[in-house]
């Protein structure tokens, strides 16, 4: 398809399998992570497989960085046509117990960083007169409560309500803004509950008892960025295995 897309949060775990997902299908990637030399790694492993990557260091809770990773993606490959603002992060924020560095950190990162990446995207997609889609990463955590992640739940709500009034400000100009949802996904972030042996009590909380896998995610947020998928603007999909349907 030759569209360009940029993915936050893709030197490792969703976001790699995602930029691997639209770069297998013929995109151009543009990846933005904070850890540069993870970054860089997973670039120039996508280019030794043959896809068409660029790496900018990017900490999605600083304007001027996002801004910089949409400026080189257009300045690399003249054009913007997928934005996609998975980069987060999970602290504990006990209400009780309060944390403000982490509560902040969460906000910085999961908030204002997918803020900052709709805000961008679409002015340069505006300006280059791009049809394009963005595409926000939210999780069932935006509908259903779990303890300690206060902040967590925050930004996944504020996520869920980002997209919407994107979708209803940027619809005259042709950008949808589309927001997925995963339930539990099957990263090293879950290490700590498999080697506690958790996992399984994980399982049983799923339609089918099976993890999403981060390939499976990237299916997802693969599929909501096509053309045929543009009657979903506004809305949040879920990709988490039912989860979020018998709680």
């Amino acid at each position: 398809m030759g569209r360009v897309v940029i993915i936050t949060g893709s030197a490792s775990g969703i976001g790699q399998e995602a930029a691997r997902k639209f770069a297998s299908k013929g995109d151009s990637v543009v990846l933005g992570d904070y850890n540069a030399e993870l970054g860089q790694e997973t670039a120039l492993k996508l280019q030794e497989e043959g896809y068409t990557t660029h790496f900018v260091k990017t900490d999605v809770s600083n304007y001027e960085d996002v801004e910089r990773l949409v400026d080189e993606a257009v300045t690399k490959f003249g054009t913007v046509d997928v934005m996609v603002n998975n980069a987060g992060i999970g602290m504990p924020t006990s209400i009780l117990e309060t944390n403000l560095e982490n509560y902040h950190k969460v906000i910085d990162v999961n908030q204002h960083g997918v803020a900052y990446g709709i805000m961008l995207a679409a002015q340069k997609m505006k300006g280059l007169n791009v049809k394009g889609v963005i595409i926000n990463i939210s999780s069932v955590y935006g509908y259903l409560a779990s303890p300690k992640t206060f902040a967590y739940h925050a930004t996944k709500g504020a996520v869920n309500m980002m997209t919407k009034s994107a979708a209803l400000e940027l619809a005259p100009h042709g950008i949808r803004v589309v927001a997925v949802a995963p339930g539990i996904v099957d990263t090293p972030i879950l290490d700590g509950y498999r080697n506690a042996g958790l996992i399984d009590g994980m399982k049983k909380k799923v339609l089918g008892e099976e993890l999403t896998t981060p390939e499976q995610l990237a299916d997802s947020i693969y599929l909501v960025s096509l053309e045929e998928a543009n009657a979903m603007n506004g809305n949040t999909v879920m990709a988490d295995h039912g989860y979020a349907s018998f709680k």
